[in-house]
């Protein structure tokens, strides 16, 4: 697409979310048609909830299963909730995809989802409950069963007399699959290798077998690294016994790519993909106040460290300024050292060979700031208070949170995981907890013992 013709698209979103706002429904008709089953999905993702209901509505049930493919999968539910069983079963029925339609049948309640199985006929029927069958999250419940596989005794013209049978190929088909007699992946054929190569030549002798098929049940983050190590467009799946059950396209793996950024994004606001940008006031507030009473119960214990030097403080209202430079040091050390952990442990990087290393030389980069901007500080608070005691006392406690905040970072992402916790999103609360806990109690641990 140009340019201008992005610019249009954009142009009719503004255009229909002012219509949408002024209530003139009359105009929006007219300007639905010039948009794409994608543009609209993104033009209800990017509406409040109220609104969503009245643009959807504007559709008939052949348009509605052309645009929910490319919904997000946390609205979908806002789009279908107030339909009967019987007109969910009328837009479904004709979204062509199986993957498609299972992304969309694990966002309904397993009694519609049934409802809808049981209006499918026998074979699609199969397909679909095999793709549920899979987690969300696993290379299973990415693929789809669209596959195109030949034998490897037959020959190129044979293939290519096959393929001219189909009306059309399935999207992104870069290669034809070669299985034995029973289903079994053995290599692939690329589409470029058989255009070019002699005729005659036998699938077998012609066909690639270095690509790795897919297991079913590889975490989707490792398919996405698969992808992105080896170039791929399309890779086969396999179940436990090497059968082929589907393939994996590039467009899936970059949504994968996307959730994955989303997730490491929101979580560290203790938000998921889940929530919903324009959802109601009421659910927002509670998601949101899960968190926030998360983080008061650290900002407590924090709190609660502060309190056993209140003395301390009073005799030294120095103290009270210097603190958060302490806490906030060491928050922000330490944060860089638990993103970096928690990035290379999703896509994989991480081994038991390398941890060691990597924990010895954040320690280093941890000593080495600490001692700089410990000099730096102690400089400061020795000028502008003239005691150079006050800063002896902050440097050192700076230096130590500072070390402290890069053991933390590089240590909790395993701990969190091998716990059953999402690094990402409780890693940030317990390490703010422990650099403002092991900041405060040093910076004022050692004013009480120096100054009484």
């Amino acid at each position: 697409m140009s340019d201008n013709s992005n610019l249009d698209q954009f142009s009719h979103l503004r255009r229909l979310h002012e219509l949408v706002e002024e209530g003139t429904y009359s105009q929006i008709q007219s300007l639905m048609e010039v948009l794409k089953p994608a543009d609209i999905a993104h033009l209800l993702a990017s509406s409040p909830s109220s609104q969503r209901s009245i643009i959807w509505n504007f559709f008939d049930e052949q348009l509605q299963s052309e645009i929910i493919p490319y919904v997000d999968e946390e609205i979908i539910s806002d789009l279908l909730g107030d339909k009967s069983p019987e007109e969910i079963i009328q837009v479904l029925e004709n979204v062509p995809a199986d993957d498609d339609l299972t992304d969309i049948l694990q966002q309904l309640p397993d009694a519609l989802t049934q409802q809808v199985l049981n209006s499918m006929d026998a074979a699609d029927r199969s397909r679909v409950q095999t793709l549920l069958s899979y987690p969300e999250d696993v290379a299973g419940g990415l693929m789809a069963t669209d596959t195109i596989s030949v034998r490897p005794r037959v020959t190129l013209d044979v293939v290519l007399r096959y393929l001219r049978r189909h009306a059309e190929l399935p999207p992104m088909t870069d290669n034809v699959f070669v299985v034995n007699s029973d289903d079994v992946f053995i290599g692939l054929l690329p589409i470029s290798t058989l255009l070019v190569s002699d005729p005659g030549e036998s699938v077998a002798k012609t066909m690639n077998t270095e690509i790795e098929p897919i297991p079913a049940l590889l975490p989707a983050n490792d398919v996405a690294a698969i992808f992105e190590r080896y170039d791929l467009v399309s890779a086969p799946v396999i179940d436990g016994q090497g059968k082929l059950i589907g393939r994996i396209t590039i467009d899936d793996v970059v949504d994968v790519i996307i959730d994955e950024a989303d997730h490491s994004i929101l979580s560290m606001a203790g938000l998921t993909e889940d929530d919903d940008a324009f959802a109601p006031i009421l659910v927002t507030a509670r998601s949101r106040a899960i968190w926030l009473g998360a983080n008061l119960g650290t900002a407590f214990i924090a709190s609660a460290v502060i309190n056993i030097f209140e003395e301390t403080i009073a005799k030294v209202v120095a103290l009270a300024v210097l603190m958060p430079i302490v806490a906030s040091m060491g928050g922000v050390a330490g944060s860089q050292t638990l993103t970096l952990v928690i990035r290379k442990m999703a896509q994989g990087d991480l081994f038991e060979s390398n941890q060691r290393w990597l924990l010895n030389r954040e320690l280093a980069v941890g000593a080495l700031n600490g001692v700089f901007w410990a000099l730096v500080v102690a400089a400061v608070a020795s000028l502008v208070f003239d005691d150079y005691l006050l800063g002896a006392i902050i440097a050192t406690a700076l230096a130590i949170n500072l070390i402290v905040a890069a053991l933390a970072g590089a240590l909790l992402p395993g701990l969190l995981k091998s716990m059953g916790i999402d690094p990402a999103i409780a890693g940030t609360v317990v390490l703010t907890t422990i650099t403002d806990v092991v900041g405060f109690m040093t910076f004022l641990g050692l004013a009480s013992f120096f100054y009484g």
